[in-house]
C-alpha cells in the first residue's frame, strides 16, 4: 500500500510538472522570431534595389558597412542621395553640392526613412531601439503580440521620440500591423499600416501598406488595433515598393 500511495504521489508531481504554462516570450525574443521569419541576418549582406513612388532607390549593406541611395528627376536635373557609414552627400547632375546642416539631417531622414521601412521588421536589432511587451490583442481574427518600440536620443536619428507598436502574429510571428506616432515640423499624428502583399525575393520578406489614419483626435496610438478592426480609421494612401530585386553578397 505504501508503494501505491509512492507511486500516486510522483504521478502527481509529473502531471503538474507538465501543466505548468512554459515561460512567456519577452518582447526581444518576439522581434527576434519576427526578423528571423524575415530573413533575418540576409539583410546584412545584400544589395536591395525598388522603385518607391517616383524615385529609385539601392541599399547595399555588408559586414556593417551601408550605403542608402536615392536617385530621382527634379526637373531637368538628376539628384543623387547618398546615406553611409561617412554620413549624408547630395549630388546635382554628377556634382556634389555643398548643404546646410539643417537640409542635409532632413535629407538624411527622409532617405533614411524609406530604406528602413521597406525591410522592417529588420531595423528592430538596433542597440538604439528599446521593445516592451504590452500585451495581447486578436485583429480580424486573429492573435497577436502586441510590441511598443521607442528609440534613445544617442543612435535613434533625428525622429528618436517617435513610438511605434507592432502587432506580430502570435502563429508566425510575421508584423501584420504596426502604428506610429510622430512629431514632424508640419504637426503631430499618428498612423496605421495593414500589411498585404506579401512576397520572398532570394528569401528576404517584403510587403506594402495600406496607410491609415484616425479621424478622431482622442485616440490612441495603443487604440488603433481596434479602431482598425471596428473600420473606424480612414484609408490614406498605399505604400508600395515596385520592381523589387534583391542580390545576395557572399560573406
Amino acid at each position: 500500500m505504501k508503494y501505491t500511495y509512492i507511486i500516486l504521489l510522483i504521478f502527481l508531481v509529473l502531471s503538474c510538472k507538465n501543466e505548468q504554462k512554459p515561460n512567456p516570450l519577452t518582447a526581444d525574443e518576439i522581434i527576434g522570431e519576427s526578423i528571423a521569419v524575415s530573413g533575418g541576418e540576409t539583410f546584412e549582406n545584400s544589395v536591395i534595389r525598388f522603385d518607391f513612388r517616383d524615385k529609385y532607390y539601392v541599399a547595399r549593406r555588408h559586414k556593417g558597412n551601408f550605403s542608402l541611395i536615392r536617385i530621382f528627376k527634379d526637373g531637368k536635373d538628376s539628384v543623387f542621395d547618398l546615406l553611409s557609414n561617412s554620413g549624408f552627400e547630395r549630388s546635382i547632375n554628377n556634382n556634389r553640392v555643398r548643404l546646410e546642416d539643417s537640409m542635409a539631417v532632413r535629407y538624411s531622414a527622409s532617405v533614411n526613412s524609406v530604406h528602413y521601412f521597406s525591410i522592417l521588421p529588420y531595423g528592430l536589432k538596433d542597440e538604439a531601439v528599446n521593445k516592451s511587451l504590452v500585451g495581447e490583442e486578436k485583429i480580424k481574427n486573429k492573435e497577436y503580440f502586441k510590441v511598443k518600440v521607442t528609440f534613445n536620443e544617442e543612435g535613434g536619428g533625428e525622429d528618436f521620440e517617435d513610438v511605434f507598436i507592432y502587432w506580430i502574429n502570435k502563429d508566425t510571428f510575421k508584423v501584420d500591423y504596426l502604428a506610429y506616432s510622430y512629431n514632424e515640423d508640419d504637426g503631430k499624428g499618428m498612423r496605421f499600416r495593414s500589411a498585404y502583399n506579401e512576397r520572398y525575393i532570394n528569401s528576404l520578406r517584403f510587403v506594402d501598406y495600406n496607410n491609415y489614419k484616425s479621424e478622431d483626435s482622442t485616440a490612441s496610438l495603443l487604440e488603433l488595433g481596434k479602431a482598425f478592426s471596428s473600420n473606424q480609421l480612414k484609408l490614406l494612401s498605399k505604400i508600395e515598393l515596385n520592381n523589387i530585386d534583391v542580390d545576395l553578397i557572399n560573406k
